[in-house]
């Protein structure tokens, strides 16, 4: 059966980090893109982060710089580490291989001021 499990979420203050993980199976994320995206209450789906094909990265201008994401440790990972957090990166957090339609089930972030 295909799918993702996020992991990693959580509280924590502004200014600190927080590592996310995305574990699949049935998928290689060698071959696919990876996207992370992120949904505040009231607002809509934001793209955060993509990997291509496991190596190229991309990012949303709002976390360039504070944000990375990589392979993981773990067979057939892939990791948001996202650092300099601010209350405005609230959001649940869900890890997504679009060609595919396939969704995480979302890892909530919530970081006070």
């Amino acid at each position: 059966q295909v799918q993702l499990v996020e992991s990693g979420g959580g509280l924590v203050q502004a200014g600190g980090s927080l590592r996310l993980s995305c574990a699949a199976s049935q998928i290689s994320f060698s071959i696919n893109t990876v996207a992370w995206i992120r949904q505040a209450p009231g607002k809509q789906r934001e793209l955060v982060a993509t990997l291509v094909n496991g190596y190229y990265p991309t990012y949303v201008d709002s976390v360039k710089d504070r944000f990375s994401i990589s392979r993981g440790n773990g067979k057939n990972t892939v990791d948001l580490q996202m650092n300099s957090l601010k209350p405005e990166d609230t959001a649940v957090y869900y890890c997504s291989v679009p060609a595919l339609n396939v969704w995480g089930q979302g890892t909530q972030v919530t970081v006070f001021s």
